[in-house]
C-alpha cells in the first residue's frame, strides 16, 4: 500500500515570499538541500545530500518539474536510489493558499510503494517537518519556529 506524507502549515508571509523560497535554488539551499532547481515546466534538476548506503541511497534526488502555477502550486518528481541506475519514484506537491494576511502551505509527498521505500519514507516523515520548520525560520528569523497547522 502506498504511503503519503502530508503537512499543512501557516506562514505569516504573503504567497509571493513563500513561493520565492520554494522556487529559487539559492533560497531552497538555505532550508532544504543543495540543488540546481529552476521553476520551468519539464526542467530536470537534482537535490543533493550525503549518501546513505545503509538505506540504498546515493545522496542524489533526481527530479523533474511536473506542474507549475506561479504563486499557487508546484509539483515535481522525486526519484532516488543506490546509484546503480535503479530509481524509486515519488512526487512532491506544494500548494499555496492566501489566508489571513499569510499563506497556508500544503506539502504532499506521495508515491511511496513497496518495501524499498520503508526506510526513506520513515526518514522523510520526520525530515519534512524539520525542513519546513527551517523554512519558516529562514523566512522569519524573528519567530520562535512554531508553524501553525
Amino acid at each position: 500500500m502506498a504511503k503519503i506524507i502530508k503537512y499543512d502549515l501557516f506562514f505569516p508571509n504573503p504567497p509571493e515570499v513563500v513561493w520565492e523560497y520554494l522556487t529559487d535554488a539559492d533560497l531552497i539551499a538555505l532550508w532544504l538541500m543543495k540543488n540546481n532547481f529552476k521553476p520551468i515546466l519539464g526542467y530536470e534538476f537534482q537535490v543533493t545530500t550525503k549518501p546513505m548506503p545503509d538505506i540504498q541511497f546515493d545522496g542524489i534526488f533526481y527530479c523533474k518539474v511536473l506542474a507549475i502555477e506561479p504563486l499557487k502550486s508546484l509539483s515535481y518528481s522525486w526519484h532516488f536510489g543506490p546509484g546503480d541506475g535503479t530509481l524509486n519514484t515519488s512526487v512532491v506537491d506544494w500548494t499555496l493558499t492566501p489566508l489571513n494576511n499569510g499563506t497556508q502551505l500544503e506539502l504532499i509527498h506521495r508515491g511511496f510503494e513497496g518495501a524499498s521505500f520503508i526506510d526513506l519514507f520513515t526518514g522523510m516523515s520526520t525530515g519534512w517537518p524539520k525542513q519546513i520548520q527551517k523554512l519558516l525560520l529562514t523566512i522569519n528569523p524573528e519567530t520562535d519556529g512554531t508553524a501553525k497547522a
